[in-house]
């Protein structure tokens, strides 16, 4: 899954990235205005985690562009500003939801989970199904047959957004992108090895994850 997080406290965003990539996220930092709407009009995002004091504009003027634009990526507005005007404001001008600060990683974590499970059709607790498998997004854990399923940050990811979409054919460069931010370079060969791993994961479990050559891949239960 990967974040767009608009933010110009530098030590704040820092600590914040290192927390969410090390949550599974990949996580793309701009502290400025014009870089967020560049980084949004070149890159797919899952959500993103808004700033509204911004050096060269406010947050919510940003916001209010996108909407006009048809921007439909879940925003998660993180500020200082806690007057009940301000958070009406924002969640009126079309965002997802309204964090102030100081916050609480897991809460926001947790917030960001249920925006982009919305956003992409899910449910809305922590924990997802198909067949045999259940992720706990809350807890980072995988079971399969109701055994732990041993998954490193990015298997886990992935995994997720197969199952989301589950029966639907997901673009490898779709997936590329959402695995990766724009200070890393994953190869579709690394794509590959991702994927042969989650097979042998998943081997025997009644679960087939597909490769269309030309197309992508999609998880679905077998016959």
């Amino acid at each position: 899954m990967r974040l767009l997080l608009v933010e110009d406290d530098a030590p704040l965003a820092t600590s914040l990235a290192e927390s969410l990539r090390l949550g599974g996220y990949a996580v793309d930092w701009v502290d400025h205005g014009r870089q967020a709407d560049a980084a949004l009009a070149v890159g797919s995002f899952d959500a993103v985690v808004l700033d509204l004091n911004l050096p060269d504009t406010d947050g919510l003027t940003l916001l209010r562009r996108w909407r006009d634009r048809g921007v439909r990526t879940p925003v998660l507005i993180l500020s200082a500003r806690d007057a009940i005007e301000d958070r009406v404001g924002g969640l009126d001008l079309g965002a997802d939801d309204y964090l102030t600060k100081p916050f609480d990683v897991p809460e926001l974590e947790a917030r960001l989970r249920v925006l982009i499970r919305r956003s992409q059709g899910g449910h809305s607790d922590n924990r997802l199904a198909l067949g045999p498998l259940m992720l706990d997004l809350a807890a980072r854990r995988a079971e399969l047959h109701g055994q732990d399923l041993p998954l490193t940050a990015r298997e886990l990811a992935l995994l997720q957004m197969l199952v989301l979409k589950a029966g639907q054919v997901l673009p490898r460069e779709q997936l590329i992108g959402r695995l990766t931010d724009f200070d890393q370079d994953m190869s579709a060969n690394a794509l590959d090895i991702l994927i042969h791993r989650l097979r042998k994961k998943l081997d025997g479990s009644g679960l087939v994850l597909r490769t269309l050559r030309g197309f992508g891949y999609l998880l679905e239960m077998g016959e």
